[in-house]
């Protein structure tokens, strides 16, 4: 049974239930994996706001997806990856950004809008602030996980008017991430 985990700021809400006895223990092994690899992820010293990875664990077989800045981090998380007690192969299928002054000008504009208004104040003071701003070809994409559904939606709203070309919002609430 696959097991998915979207990333250092979902660990700690991740709920798992487990219904048939035959697959319990490998889901239960895949899961610790799964859990140990999102905290490897958190820990990476150049893990940032603006690099989302998530990814999946079927039978010890990682699958790493997302977007980071450099190329170094994907090599860097995969190696940290591999690791990981029970990992038997890594899929790393993480997308290196372009390099772009434009892009990176953006993202230092949004991230400041968001994390320096006073409603995320107590987001941008955690150790690995849970929202994650990808920016890709001047098109924006916020991830990660806030406490409700109008933070998910001032933070888009924040996230416009930089000259950007489009907003995702894919940011999930608490509760959301518990009832998965």
């Amino acid at each position: 049974m696959k097991t998915k985990w979207l990333g250092p700021a979902a660990v700690a809400l991740l709920v798992l239930s487990i219904t048939a006895v035959g697959a319990a223990a490998q889901e239960v092994h895949d899961s610790q994996i799964a859990s140990e690899i999102g905290r490897q992820v958190s820990r990476y010293p150049q893990f940032s706001i603006f690099d989302d990875v998530s990814g999946s664990v079927d039978n010890g077989v990682v699958t790493l997806t997302g977007k980071v800045t450099m190329p170094y981090k994907k090599q860097d998380i995969g190696k940290r990856v591999s690791q990981v007690m029970g990992v038997r192969e890594v899929n790393n299928r993480i997308d290196v950004l372009p390099v772009s002054t434009w892009d990176e000008n953006l993202r230092v504009r949004i991230a400041r809008a968001i994390y320096g208004n006073s409603a995320f104040w107590q987001y941008g003071a955690m150790a690995n602030p849970p929202i994650h701003i990808i920016v890709e070809n001047g098109h924006v994409r916020l991830t990660g996980v806030v406490n409700s559904n109008v933070d998910r939606m001032l933070a888009r709203s924040l996230a416009v008017g930089f000259g950007e070309f489009s907003v995702t919002n894919e940011l999930r609430t608490d509760g959301e991430m518990r009832s998965n």
